[in-house]
């Protein structure tokens, strides 16, 4: 039987879920030269993740001038052509605040130092015009729910949607999220993505593995009242709480596809669905997170029923790693991608390389070439994301180059 197209899938699961719900280089080898047809370069994503949190690669700092904040965003750009790469995913809403002049949330503290601040020019759109002419993909990369790294509202800016709908926000272990369970959060979250994809000619809509926050020892998130006002029909908490996540993937997905057709939509979640302990159908692993228990996010299923355009699990294990071995998680996933019509890349833990405190396997510079080696064997994985833009640019271990010589030697355009 055919593929339906992923808007008909999207289509028919939010029908679905109006009611109770459920549940490298390894393109394909370039064809033969001949006199009239030249060597096809091979189709693979070669990204790097480019993070704003925290001043985490770019900007350096807050404060700098526009001049300076433009310059060094045009490095990492150029970083990327050297390297070969052909895709930058770029944070542009770290903590529902924008890079953008948004209409909808502050400008990002992580520009000026106090959010709110204009800083005189437009980052997103200067990143996608510059990215485009250096034959570079940009996929804006956003984060639905988190609020901020402090837990006061009163420190955000005054006109911050948290401070004008506090009844939208839950304190969580130090830090502020907009509830998942409410389906005006939903809406405006939405919103306030889309507006960026409205204005500005985005390849991709990325979100990383912030779904519902991660799990903090001796704390509830306290959705108590959004779950007796909406949680009828479902069969516990945890169901739905899945359920909210999983419309907030299906309508995103319809939505990009309304707003600007061809814009590609993917995920990049933590890269365990499940241990095989808790489902025969998950991972030989033993993680102490699973996503779809922990983090409320079906991610297998969005590929197996083709909701989203692409899947980056963050593969950020060594070989032969025990609790999570790449050797495992990457086939597995291959497994997950095979028929579905989604696009997989593996994300790689770069910044783990030669640091203090990782095991041995990391303080070897060719561990990541090893995984670009390993993946050539699994065809539904299409290319590869590095996380992040400092330690690729900087790359004081020689693990970027390493790959650079094995692997990225003739330029790649990405696969559509």
């Amino acid at each position: 039987m055919g593929r339906l197209p992923r808007r008909a899938f999207a289509a028919a699961a939010l029908a679905t879920l109006s009611g109770l719900g459920t549940a490298g280089d390894a393109a394909a080898a370039p064809g033969p030269a001949s006199p009239h047809r030249p060597l096809r370069a091979p189709r693979a994503v070669r990204g790097m993740w480019i993070a704003t949190a925290s001043q985490r690669d770019w900007p350096s700092r807050a404060g700098l001038s526009a001049a300076r904040q433009r310059a060094e965003l045009l490095a990492h750009l150029d970083t990327a052509v050297r390297l070969r790469l052909n895709t930058v995913i770029l944070q542009v809403r770290p903590a529902a605040d924008a890079l953008w002049p948004s209409p909808y949330e502050p400008w990002s503290q992580y520009l000026t130092g106090v959010q709110g601040k204009d800083p005189g020019w437009d980052p997103l759109g200067t990143a996608v015009r510059e990215a485009h002419a250096r034959g570079l993909e940009l996929h804006a990369w956003f984060n639905p729910y988190r609020v901020s790294s402090q837990p006061d509202p009163g420190r955000l800016a005054a006109s911050h949607p948290a401070r004008v709908h506090p009844d939208w926000v839950v304190r969580y272990g130090g830090k502020l999220y907009y509830n998942p369970g409410l389906p005006p959060v939903r809406a405006f979250v939405q919103a306030a993505m889309l507006d960026a994809v409205r204005r500005y000619p985005v390849d991709g809509v990325h979100w990383d593995d912030y779904f519902y926050p991660y799990p903090v020892a001796g704390e509830a998130f306290d959705d108590d009242v959004a779950y007796a006002e909406h949680g009828a029909g479902h069969p516990n908490r945890a169901a739905w709480r899945r359920h909210n996540t999983d419309r907030l993937v299906l309508e995103m997905a319809a939505a990009i596809k309304k707003v600007r057709p061809g814009v590609r939509f993917g995920i990049s979640p933590f890269g365990v669905w499940r241990n095989a302990a808790s489902d025969p159908l998950g991972s030989a692993t033993r993680a102490g997170v699973e996503t779809y228990d922990d983090l409320y996010a079906d991610t297998r299923k969005w590929v197996r029923e083709h909701w989203i355009d692409y899947i980056c699990p963050q593969l950020y294990w060594n070989l032969g790693f025990a609790a999570a071995d790449y050797a495992k998680l990457l086939p597995w996933w291959a497994r997950v991608a095979r028929g579905t019509g989604v696009q997989l890349y593996a994300g790689e833990a770069l910044y783990k390389a030669g640091a203090p405190g990782q095991p041995a396997a990391w303080q070897d510079p060719a561990e990541l070439s090893r995984h670009l080696t390993f993946a050539r064997d699994h065809a539904e994985v299409r290319g590869h994301v590095f996380f992040s833009a400092t330690e690729v640019g900087a790359d004081r271990f020689g693990a970027m180059a390493r790959i650079v010589a094995d692997h990225y030697r003739r330029p790649a355009q990405p696969p559509r």
